[in-house]
């Protein structure tokens, strides 16, 4: 998976997804409080009007109080007490009315049409009686009542909080109402402006993941692309030290054919040529010099058997891994003079050929740098295998060096990057740790083949 997908499955979905959860909560806790604000809104606003109703009636009774207290129930007291509450208006909508108690309207100022109708089976659009529950509620007491009616300056049946009182001796009930439509506005209103402010809410939150999201991604590609370029100078840095490499390689070998087995069969060509002149002046000394072209012959096949060792050790290939390191570590402590302990156990790796050369690559490539930079005086190799893997471990007492600096483009640890490339290729590890007096390296190597040789 390319990095710039691993920071959008990793970084950019999650922030996405964290982001739209707590604005969907809030939202649902928003749509909560508005609904509970609401309830409470209009309670307080029931409340209010109840308080309102109560103190229009008590007016409403005190007018006409000078009547009914009077003791009289002739028609001639009861018209006047109609007259005064018909008067009585307030408000738009504000009016007060009576009913006695068989539904009979005797005032209705805002609807004179409906005075001396009897109203008892009139129903609102939900199909309740309206005028019996007023009378009921004014009997027991309880005087409050939400109906439906219509509203005199619209004409439209509208909701109603009815407040009603029972006048017994003379037969009435005496009531009054405040229509509900302002509530409704109210409620409405603080609905529209909660949901606006909830949508507010959400978009910034929406606003805020989408900075977000730009601002890891943009991080991610900034990332991804510093890590290109990265691998870039790491590849071109690679690419020339193996041109490099194969340039000393060839030079090395081309010196080596040159300077020693050049000149060795030089020196058998003036022996052989040199015996034939003997030979033909019948001398009797051609054995000599026969003998020493023999001698360079041995000496230019040992130069070559040398040389190709030196490019792939052909124990590697017949004895396998063991044998071949032990050999490498008998040139080096000839060739260094450097004390070298092994543990190199019975591995047998002839089912993984290309594992083998790589741990022998990196032991050849760890032992020249020791010889090169650490200044050792003891160097011990450990070969064992483990389950399903083979370990090869190198340690020294030399002067050690800062492996944070190895992964760094103009570091000079190209040759240890590369030991890290090549068993990392093979799904391998490599672990590296240095200090003063004491360095060791250590591959792992998958290898589920490997087993100890039984000699």
């Amino acid at each position: 998976m390319r990095l710039k997908h691993k920071v959008i499955v990793l970084a950019v979905l999650p922030l996405i997804a964290a982001v739209s959860a707590i604005a969907i909560l809030v939202a649902m806790q928003a749509r909560d409080l508005e609904r509970q604000q609401e309830v409470v809104l209009k309670e307080a606003m029931l409340a209010a009007k109840r308080s309102e109703l109560q103190h229009y009636v008590q007016l409403a009774q005190t007018s006409i109080d000078h009547l009914y207290s009077s003791g009289r129930n002739d028609e001639t007291t009861k018209t006047e007490a109609k007259r005064i509450l018909s008067e009585m208006n307030y408000g738009d909508d504000g009016y007060f009315f009576a009913y006695d108690i068989s539904g009979l309207n005797v005032v209705h100022p805002r609807q004179t049409e409906l005075v001396g109708r009897n109203l008892w089976d009139r129903k609102d659009s939900e199909g309740l009686p309206v005028i019996q529950r007023l009378i009921a509620v004014a009997a027991s007491g309880e005087g409050f009542l939400q109906y439906k009616w219509n509203k005199p300056s619209t004409g439209k049946e509208t909701d109603k909080l009815g407040y009603v009182v029972q006048l017994d001796r003379w037969g009435w009930v005496l009531g009054t109402g405040i229509y509900l439509d302002d509530v409704e506005t109210v409620r409405t209103t603080l609905r529209d402006r909660m949901s606006s402010r909830i949508a507010g809410t959400v978009v910034g939150f929406t606003g805020v993941a989408i900075i977000a999201a730009l601002i890891v991604f943009a991080g991610g590609m900034a990332l991804n692309i510093s890590e290109h370029q990265l691998a870039d100078r790491r590849l071109k840095a690679l690419a020339q030290r193996i041109v490099t490499s194969h340039e000393e390689e060839r030079t090395r070998v081309a010196r080596d054919l040159h300077d020693g087995l050049s000149q060795l069969l030089v020196s058998v060509k003036y022996h052989l040529e040199l015996a034939k002149e003997r030979a033909v002046a019948g001398r009797d000394d051609v054995a000599e010099q026969i003998g020493k072209g023999l001698d360079g012959l041995g000496v230019a096949i040992s130069e070559i058997r040398s040389i190709s060792h030196n490019l792939r050790p052909s124990l590697l290939d017949n004895l396998g891994l063991p044998a071949a390191l032990r050999q490498l570590l008998d040139e080096f402590r000839v060739r260094t003079g450097i004390v070298v302990d092994a543990d190199i156990g019975n591995v047998d790796l002839s089912a993984d050929e290309a594992g083998a050369t790589t741990l022998y690559r990196i032991a050849q490539e760890a032992l020249t740098n020791i010889e090169r930079h650490a200044g050792a005086h003891r160097v011990h190799l450990d070969l064992e295998a483990r389950d399903k893997s083979v370990r090869l471990a190198i340690t020294d007492d030399g002067c050690g060096f800062d492996t944070s600096h190895i992964d760094h483009p103009r570091s000079g640890g190209i040759g240890l990057r590369n030991m890290r490339e090549r068993i990392e290729h093979h799904g391998g590890q490599l672990a590296l740790s240095s200090e003063p007096g004491h360095t060791e390296l250590a591959a792992v190597l998958p290898c589920p083949n490997a087993r100890r040789h039984i000699s």
